[in-house]
């Protein structure tokens, strides 16, 4: 990494941010990303808006945020590099998560073989399971453990970060289980809102909200 400041020298807390711009803040990351693959040295707030289907306006009022941290400079833009460094900064994807997953069937399979996780700053470094048949078995060189070591397993391996891919009935009881053993962060995919305390955040990945979404526009 360059020699930028750290988010902590930023002095920016969550409260200060509305989440909806955090929120866009990956997806500028990822445009980011794609144009340096590709050699691109310099951007605008215009080409990233064209790139993401959204104006430069709001681009750059998101960016306004963080002040001249992530400021372009007037007529020459964004250095690509530079703002995907600070971008990763903000985000704290400048460092490598440990992640837990919940559920070893064919979704938790999917998500543990899944190889977009670590080149963007995530490991999953543990799969839990109910089922004593999966109990035992690898999955990407790792062994499925019982959900009865998450109390153990999440200090130990200092996860914070979890994925729940279990079913409906048990999501709450499983979430609560991960937050008592120190996870801060979960990313859900039963179809259920969590009930969880002040300080943990979650995120809900539902397909089927996202497919009924879309019928909307298909018309009769």
């Amino acid at each position: 990494m360059s020699n930028l400041p750290s988010s902590h020298e930023l002095d920016l807390t969550s409260d200060e941010i509305p989440d909806i711009v955090i929120g866009r803040l990956p997806i500028y990351l990822r445009a980011l990303n794609q144009m340096a693959s590709m050699g691109r040295e310099v951007t605008s707030s215009r080409e990233l808006g064209e790139y993401l289907g959204m104006s430069s306006a709001q681009i750059r009022k998101d960016l306004s945020h963080f002040g001249g941290f992530l400021s372009g400079k007037q007529g020459t833009g964004y250095h690509v590099e530079t703002l995907r460094n600070r971008l990763q900064q903000v985000l704290h994807v400048d460092r490598e998560w440990p992640v837990a997953i919940v559920g070893a069937g064919y979704l938790g399979h999917a998500l543990a073989h899944y190889r977009g996780f670590i080149p963007r700053g995530f490991r999953v470094v543990a799969v839990f399971d109910v089922d004593a048949d999966k109990i035992g078995q690898k999955i990407d060189g790792m062994n499925v453990m019982s959900v009865d070591r998450i109390a153990v397993e999440i200090p130990t391996q200092g996860i914070q970060i979890a994925m729940l891919a279990v079913p409906v009935e048990v999501a709450q009881s499983v979430a609560n289980d991960l937050i008592k053993a120190g996870v801060r962060a979960i990313l859900n995919y039963a179809p259920i809102n969590l009930a969880v305390p002040e300080g943990v955040h979650v995120q809900y990945i539902d397909p089927v909200v996202e497919l009924q979404h879309m019928t909307f526009y298909l018309g009769a």
